[in-house]
């Protein structure tokens, strides 16, 4: 947690404790009523993305998805991570060691379900994507666990 802290401070406007508490204002930022949500996602990409659900381990789309490439989010199309930063946390989950641009995402504090956690949100659509953990691998030491159904897999180009 400690990691997580400081790597806020380092990208994010922050309270005095150190977590992000404010969506990044942005000229291109998404803002939909929940109507118009529900009709640009699947029920299951809204139960995620909007009502910060989570999908069931080993089940998403994007957890075996294999090659060059950029996941973005599924509302906005904001790209958010390189397939070269993805590794097998063993999981169920998608997982990065760092994001595409420390700017494409924001971070609040999560204590749902008794629990005290660091959650991921789209800066251009606020949407929930996952969380992030301190126990990731190297560089970063990050893990990105993130909702493969609110991921976009774009291969790269040949």
């Amino acid at each position: 947690m400690v990691m997580i802290l400081a790597f806020i401070l380092a990208t994010q406007t922050v309270r005095s404790d150190g977590i992000a508490t404010t969506s990044p204002k942005r000229t291109d930022k998404v803002v939909l009523s929940e109507s118009e949500w529900k009709k640009r996602l699947t029920k299951e990409q809204y139960d995620i993305l909007r009502a910060k659900g989570t999908e069931p381990a080993f089940c998403g789309v994007n957890l075996d998805q294999k090659g060059d490439g950029t996941y973005a989010c599924v509302g906005c199309g904001l790209a958010l991570f390189e397939a070269s930063t993805k590794f097998e946390s063993g999981t169920g989950w998608p997982s990065f060691y760092k994001p595409l641009n420390t700017k494409n995402i924001w971070f609040i504090v999560d204590k749902s379900f008794g629990m005290v956690r660091t959650e991921v949100l789209c800066a251009k659509c606020d949407g929930h994507l996952g969380h992030v953990f301190d126990d990731g691998p190297k560089p970063s030491g990050l893990r990105y666990c993130m909702n493969g159904k609110v991921l976009k897999f774009t291969p790269k180009a040949k």
